[in-house]
């Protein structure tokens, strides 16, 4: 199953594409996402790889020589953060609307103003209606393991989507921990060998990549890709199951934690997730009955599988580390809304904004959460529909 080693979470992220060995890496430093880069640089210098590596003046340019390298038929990665990937946001739509399969190490990082370098998920959720694919992580292990997924989500026939890897600026990408690598050769047989469909080098079957495409085509255009996403939901679970066969760690489109009994539940992503199963261990030890949903797959959005998880529930916390300006919540909330409105037996929702720009959220504030959300199904009523976690007035 491998071996244990102690890494911070961007060296297991650089040691995934080591192991991938994709054909063309274009990338840009920024922090917190610098050390990707820096460490993978270093794997094709010291000739560990085979890759191309561009070295680009502006993540603009790093995504459009992705978009360039990905159409010519190779397999391509990235990784950035924060204003990085804002400088990318044009070149992100054109890579999901060509339907290109380039991996993305995403280290979330607040958005300026002010300047912060720390983590929250404005720039991840910012991009959420990009057409990306962005699953999340809880920890090092699992930046790791969904890197290696997302190369097999991203190219797999029925997809043809670029994915994100969203992984917690400084709490993941600068914490050591000890997570199981598997060997070279187990991760080269899992991904596989790229199969480029519709190269434009392949000059005996031409093509046409990104073209004028007016009011005669391109809503007909936009529904394909609206319909790739149908059936990604499946394909993460299959390819997660086929993962949990090599390595002994299951994923799918979420974690349930304590979820059979409960009747209280917290719904959240990224690194919070592990202060929150203590937080709902020390709930429950007090006769609370609470447990925890972390989302993994935020697109897609599993909407048909939380109407069955959480339809019953009495009272659901969402906690966002974003906000949405002008909006009547966060992101995260407002998806679980939307999908919970057509539940039989909806739960009362409140809606948490916690750790902007970086700021700890700990195990006393998610309880504090989880005894206001008990005291609000006692109401059977919400009194404030959104709160903030550990802000001064």
């Amino acid at each position: 199953m491998g071996k244990l080693i102690s890494m911070e979470g961007n060296q297991a992220a650089a040691e995934a594409m080591r192991q991938i060995n994709p054909d063309v890496v274009a990338a840009y430093p920024i922090t917190p996402q610098t050390e990707v880069v820096q460490t993978f640089a270093q794997f094709v210098a010291d000739g560990r790889v085979d890759t191309e590596f561009i070295t680009v003046e502006s993540e603009h340019s790093a995504m459009s020589a992705c978009v360039g390298a990905a159409a010519a038929g190779t397999r391509v990665m990235t990784a950035t953060s924060a204003n990085g990937m804002a400088l990318m946001w044009e070149i992100l739509y054109i890579a999901a609307s060509t339907r290109l399969p380039i991996v993305m190490a995403l280290v979330n990082r607040a958005l300026s103003a002010n300047i912060n370098i720390h983590c929250d998920h404005s720039d991840s959720m910012g991009a959420r209606d990009a057409g990306w694919i962005q699953l999340y992580c809880e920890n090092s292990q699992e930046v790791y393991d969904t890197l290696i997924q997302a190369v097999r989500i991203a190219e797999h026939p029925q997809v043809r989507l670029p994915v994100m890897v969203c992984y917690d600026g400084f709490i993941i990408s600068h914490a050591v921990e000890c997570l199981k690598l598997l060997e070279d050769k187990e991760v080269q047989e899992f991904v596989g060998e790229f199969k480029p469909v519709n190269s434009l080098l392949d000059i005996a079957h031409p093509h046409t990549f990104g073209p004028l495409d007016l009011y005669d085509f391109y809503f007909e255009h936009k529904r394909q890709q609206i319909e790739a996403y149908g059936p990604a939901k499946q394909v993460i679970v299959e390819i997660g199951k086929q993962f949990s066969a090599l390595s002994g760690r299951e994923y799918g489109l979420f974690e349930g934690y304590r979820l059979q009994d409960a009747r209280l539940a917290i719904v959240l992503l990224g690194s919070a997730a592990g202060t929150a199963k203590e937080a709902v261990d020390r709930l429950r030890a007090d006769g609370l009955p609470i447990g925890l949903l972390k989302l993994r797959a935020f697109r897609p959005f599993p909407s048909e599988e939380l109407i069955q998880l959480l339809g019953g529930f009495e009272a659901v916390a969402v906690l966002d580390r974003a906000v949405s300006f002008g909006a009547t919540a966060g992101p995260l909330f407002t998806e679980i809304s939307s999908a919970l409105f057509r539940a039989d037996r909806r739960p009362l929702l409140v809606n948490y904004i916690y750790g902007l720009g970086g700021r700890d959220i700990d195990i006393e504030d998610i309880q504090k959460v989880g005894e206001e959300l008990e005291r609000t199904a006692e109401r059977g009523k919400t009194e404030q529909l959104v709160d903030y976690v550990s802000v001064r007035e």
